[in-house]
């Protein structure tokens, strides 16, 4: 299994804060998101990782380089040169990456968590899955994750299918070799269809609307500590909320 991040955004909405660089370089108990990915990641036996990078991607690659893992890690990165359009031809120059073969793990690179969320993920009785968490925040912000008789149904911002309850997506989704694929190919139609500003998760959700019952699964992260940093403010939260529950991770 390989892990896919999704790093070559501006990050425009974190202000002045994202002209520090990339958000996967953002600082939390003295380590970089992408320090906290590879240590994740490791944790739960992946060890080939491949990122998305684009917004000055030369420090991401001195992040890795300082980093060098303490046992050996294939780690890639692949450079989007339209990274300030949206997260879809991030998605589409990964996919040589996406269709190599066996399962992948496709991760935003903006989120503080709890590595039990990952190892949930993949260990998975659901080869394709979506993580859940029931404490949606109201608004139209989350990307969110519609249920009905126990399957996810939808999956958006705006939800227009009938659903059960809504959950909130955590943009960390695992994925079997002919689902990879089908993104691949959904990513492809929706650039041709000029949708080059859209979220690759747009294409995720076709994907899951073209498949039949029973394809995709969920695991419920509800009560594990997370957050994605879009604003400023999130900065605050991650730094006051969630970084102190994951001290034990970091000894």
């Amino acid at each position: 299994m390989r892990a896919l991040i999704l790093a070559a955004g501006l990050g425009r909405r974190l202000g002045t804060r994202a002209e520090a660089g990339p958000k996967v370089l953002l600082r939390f108990g003295g380590r970089s998101l992408l320090e906290r990915y590879l240590r994740a990641l490791r944790a739960v036996g992946i060890d080939e990782v491949v990122l998305g990078v684009g917004h000055e991607a030369a420090r991401v690659a001195a992040e890795l380089a300082r980093l060098r893992p303490d046992r050996p890690m294939q780690i890639s990165s692949v450079l989007n040169p339209d990274y300030a359009r949206g997260s879809v031809v991030t998605l589409w120059s990964l996919r040589a990456a996406l269709t190599a073969g066996g399962d992948v793990v496709i991760m935003d690179g903006d989120v503080l968590y709890d590595r039990r969320m990952l190892a949930r993920l993949v260990e998975s009785r659901h080869r394709n899955c979506f993580l859940l968490d029931r404490a949606v925040e109201p608004g139209d912000e989350p990307m969110k994750l519609a249920m009905k008789d126990g399957e996810p149904v939808d999956f958006r911002k705006i939800i227009e299918r009938p659903h059960d309850f809504l959950g909130e997506s955590v943009g960390f989704f695992r994925l079997d070799e002919a689902a990879a694929r089908d993104l691949v190919a959904a990513a492809k139609a929706l650039i041709d269809r000029g949708q080059i500003d859209d979220y690759f998760e747009e294409a995720l959700r076709d994907v899951l609307l073209a498949s039949p019952p029973g394809r995709f699964g969920v695991e419920d992260i509800t009560g594990l500590p997370w957050i994605e940093i879009d604003f400023p403010d999130d900065l605050e939260r991650a730094e006051r909320e969630i970084l102190p529950t994951l001290l034990a991770e970091d000894r």
